[in-house]
């Protein structure tokens, strides 16, 4: 990506009216990235890193091999005494705090966070990354970026005056065309904000959803995961692909194929063997679109999982998750 340059979004072409081959050299690409993966070092075209803060990033349109646009994942390390440079961009962004504590500087209005706190950059802000404390802070950056792109809204940059001024008239409020309400919404959900429940999912807490609608943000929806040792996640079953970083543990994933019987109407024709996927602590997993998924703790201590996936699966009418079988927590 360095030599071409950053790709935000990652066109679609075919010679022909089905798309199957263009699925399957996907559902061909490795699920599973470590820290010895990094597909974007920040270093083209990207505004935010000083001299002393890095990014990089994980999951992007740009990779080869390619795996998503839905959910892009990059991290952001902040190293003691140090902040990024400001910049603004209409897309939202979502942090979950791994290790450290520091603010945010949001549209001139300060925001302090710390590990395990999940941290929103809403629309069309300006922001900057500060970290004044004597521990490094790093944090995993999850959003849907390309949908952004997608719809055209891509005024973003540096801090700084407009070109042609002379064309334009007087400053005007840009959060007049914002939903209304924004403004008191969380910018920053903390561990306190939230409750552990047990799911068919199994042991869960939900940071954001469609039903959470105190937190500023709209176009990703995440949760954590906590499986006990030697237990196992319910089966699940949704049409959104999904991200999931491993918080801590160690054990592997199974993921069946979904194929689509068109007769009369759509059936669904689920694999009879799934795939395996072995997965540690530092590790993203993908999950693609139209899957079931199962995870297992399996290395001896519990597994800790966070999840992102675009909440634009639902409104375009996926918004169920169906279970074929319920985590044995929950059954219990």
């Amino acid at each position: 990506m360095a030599k071409k340059g950053r790709t935000f979004v990652r066109g679609l072409t075919s010679e022909t009216y089905g798309l199957g081959e263009f699925r399957n050299r996907q559902l061909a690409s490795k699920r599973v990235r470590d820290d010895t993966v990094v597909v974007d070092d920040a270093k083209v075209a990207h505004s935010g890193d000083s001299e002393k803060s890095r990014t990089w990033w994980r999951i992007g349109p740009g990779d080869e091999e390619f795996l998503t646009q839905t959910v892009q994942v990059h991290f952001v390390q902040l190293p003691p005494q140090s902040s990024n440079h400001g910049h603004g961009h209409q897309n939202e962004a979502a942090f979950y705090i791994l290790e450290g504590r520091g603010y945010e500087i949001h549209d001139d209005q300060r925001y302090d966070w710390a590990k395990d706190d999940f941290v929103f950059v809403h629309t069309d802000s300006v922001h900057r990354h500060f970290n004044p404390y004597d521990e490094q802070a790093t944090a995993l950056v999850v959003k849907a970026k390309s949908t952004w792109m997608f719809m055209g809204l891509w005024q973003q940059g540096r801090s700084g005056p407009i070109d042609r001024p002379e064309e334009f008239g007087p400053r005007e409020d840009w959060s007049r065309v914002w939903t209304p309400g924004v403004l008191d919404r969380k910018k920053v959900i903390s561990p306190a904000d939230t409750t552990w429940e047990t799911t068919p999912l199994g042991r869960q807490r939900v940071l954001t959803s469609p039903e959470r609608t105190d937190a500023r943000l709209f176009s990703v929806d995440a949760y954590e995961l906590d499986i006990p040792t030697g237990s196992r996640s319910g089966k699940y079953w949704k049409m959104a692909d999904e991200v999931l970083y491993i918080l801590d543990g160690g054990g592997y994933a199974l993921q069946w194929e979904v194929e689509a019987e068109i007769a009369e109407k759509y059936y669904a024709r689920v694999a009879l063997e799934p795939t395996r996927h072995e997965i540690k602590k530092g590790d993203t997993l993908y999950v693609p679109q139209n899957h079931i998924c199962q995870l297992f703790a399996h290395d001896g201590t519990p597994l800790k999982v966070f999840s992102a996936q675009n909440r634009i699966f639902k409104h375009l009418g996926y918004d169920t998750v169906h279970y074929l079988e319920n985590a044995p927590e929950y059954e219990g």
